[in-house]
């Protein structure tokens, strides 16, 4: 089988949002497909020893995402940049109750695909990195998007410019400054726990 087109995606996207539901069961596996790509890509630069389990936070993400009414999708790169959001939301949610629960929170029951989702030192660092973004958002929303779409979405630089409707060069700019902020903001807060 040859790999679909963006134009056939975002043909399927648009079925499935005017309720063709054998739109949808076309538009799943090439979906998939896609995004185990983009974790695999994204696992692949990560360190050794995360215990990120990539098709759990996948199938989790399309999940929420085929209960959704009323979305008209865009195009392919408006899925996956909403995909990259949804996923954002999972690990920090995980992360966030995981950390409740050590605290002395009360105890919750979770799938075995949960329970290994995400590592002690990556739920820590996916908190931070959320609030980081947060606090980005809160004067440069535009490059908080940049970053979650490139991060989390494992979108590239033409595909989050499609989404956004910026330059490519815009986006390159933007994700630049964003993560040399987020480094920053990161590593004082690093320092600061030490």
């Amino acid at each position: 089988m040859s790999e679909p087109t963006a134009h056939e995606i975002t043909q399927l996207l648009r079925a499935w949002s005017s309720g063709d539901q054998q739109a949808l069961e076309r538009l799943a596996p090439l979906v998939f497909a896609e995004l185990h790509r983009l974790a695999r890509g994204y696992m692949h630069g990560e360190r050794a020893g995360h215990v990120l389990q990539s098709t759990a936070l996948i199938n989790e993400a399309w999940l929420r995402l085929i209960v959704w009414k009323d979305v008209e999708w865009q195009n392919r790169a408006h899925f996956f940049g909403v995909a990259a959001q949804m996923m954002r939301r999972i690990l920090v949610d995980f992360a966030r109750e995981r950390g409740a629960s050590r605290r002395g929170g009360s105890a919750q029951q979770v799938s075995l695909e949960e329970a290994v989702l995400v590592s002690a030192n990556l739920g820590a660092e996916i908190i931070a990195l959320d609030e980081a973004l947060n606090t980005l958002a809160e004067f440069d929303a535009r490059k908080s998007q940049i970053v979650e779409m490139r991060f989390f979405g494992g979108l590239g630089v033409d595909e989050t410019a499609e989404v956004l409707k910026l330059s490519p060069r815009t986006v390159k700019r933007e994700w630049n400054l964003a993560r040399a902020w987020l480094y920053r903001e990161l590593s004082n807060e690093k320092s600061d726990d030490a």
